[in-house]
């Protein structure tokens, strides 16, 4: 406010200055005028002629200078509104007052102001309005996403869990008939049961897997998987290793990527692979970030009927969409091993301070 204010005076004081410039200007001429017509009679001494030019001059520079604040005062006045809503502005603060400016150029210039300040406020509230529709937009994307995995998770719970209940229960009163006539075929019924019991098991606490958060929380990849992988550990009776980088730090979509693959690589694991161990690592390589998947389990063989039932087309899918590449190593009786690769650029991976 201060430097407006400094501004608003030196306009004054060189209006001021012009004004009295122009009248000794003026009175030169004037008087250049008289006496080249002999119209100006001398003075009779040459003190007469000091007290009038003393005179001359400070009538003239008085005329001048109130002339010159009268005029600029006028003009400052009524750039002083604008001015003051430009400061406003600028801070973000919008006004609805009218300028009254008349018709000349300052008056068009606050008419063009107004225009101005109504358009900013219109593109305020429609940026203000859009932001909200954005943040509606992620819920219901959110409550979509949540919703399209329990459609999901009841296909599965019904296509494989719940199967597998019909079958224990029918083989177990087959049992039950079976007992008495022959003990033997019984015998091979329970273990059938069990056999049976332990895939359902399986099942359930792939699927349990999903019922995690789609993402992460606020929370880094790596504290995510290590969550993860402590709470299937305490549940499985299975060897689970991990290797965590904790100062990679990636995009939230990136991250939220790979905590799905994860998920989905351990889920197969539970289903299909009958592992004793299984290790996942997550490390930061020159290259980029890479996350292996490894287990001792039987593998399996790389045919479309395969990639298709161990959701690995979607691993494929979701590596993709982060730009990253992806290696499938296995074979029956083999393991199975799954590699990702992705590279990131030095503005898009922070490393904590």
């Amino acid at each position: 406010m201060d430097g407006y204010k400094r501004r608003l005076t030196n306009m004054i004081w060189r209006s001021m200055a012009e004004s009295i410039i122009f009248s000794f200007v003026v009175f030169g001429a004037i008087i250049y005028f008289l006496q080249s017509r002999e119209l100006i009679v001398p003075f009779t001494s040459w003190q007469e002629g000091v007290k009038f030019t003393f005179m001359a001059i400070v009538v003239i520079a008085g005329i001048g200078a109130g002339y010159g604040y009268w005029n600029s005062s006028r003009i400052t006045r009524r750039l002083e509104p604008m001015m003051e809503t430009m400061i406003l502005l600028e801070k973000g603060t919008f006004t609805r007052d009218g300028f009254q400016n008349g018709e000349d150029e300052i008056g068009r210039l606050g008419e063009q102001l107004g225009r101005i300040m109504k358009r900013w406020e219109e593109q305020v509230t429609s940026l203000q309005r859009l932001s909200n529709d954005n943040a509606e937009l992620a819920e219901k994307a959110k409550l979509s996403a949540v919703i399209e995995e329990r459609q999901r998770l009841a296909r599965e719970l019904h296509d494989a869990v719940s199967q597998q209940l019909f079958a224990i229960s029918m083989t177990a009163t087959a049992v039950g008939r079976t007992l008495d006539k022959d003990f033997e075929k019984a015998k091979r019924q329970i273990h059938l049961i069990e056999e049976m019991a332990s895939v359902a098991q399986s099942e359930m606490r792939a699927l349990l897997l999903h019922l995690r958060p789609i993402h992460l929380e606020g929370k880094r990849l790596s504290e995510g998987l290590v969550e993860l992988l402590k709470e299937l550990a305490a549940k499985v009776p299975m060897a689970i290793t991990w290797d965590m980088d904790e100062e990679i730090r990636l995009n939230k979509g990136i991250e939220d990527h790979l905590f799905r693959i994860v998920q989905e690589a351990l889920s197969n694991a539970l289903r299909h692979s009958k592992a004793n161990k299984l290790e996942v690592k997550l490390l930061h390589r020159p290259d980029g970030v890479r996350l292996a998947i490894r287990d001792d389990g039987i593998g399996f063989e790389l045919d479309a009927k395969k990639l298709t039932s161990y959701g690995i087309v979607s691993m494929k899918e979701r590596v993709n969409e982060i730009g990253g590449s992806v290696d499938i190593i296995t074979a029956p009786d083999r393991g199975t091993r799954i590699e990702i690769r992705v590279p990131i650029l030095a503005t898009e991976l922070a490393l904590e301070t």
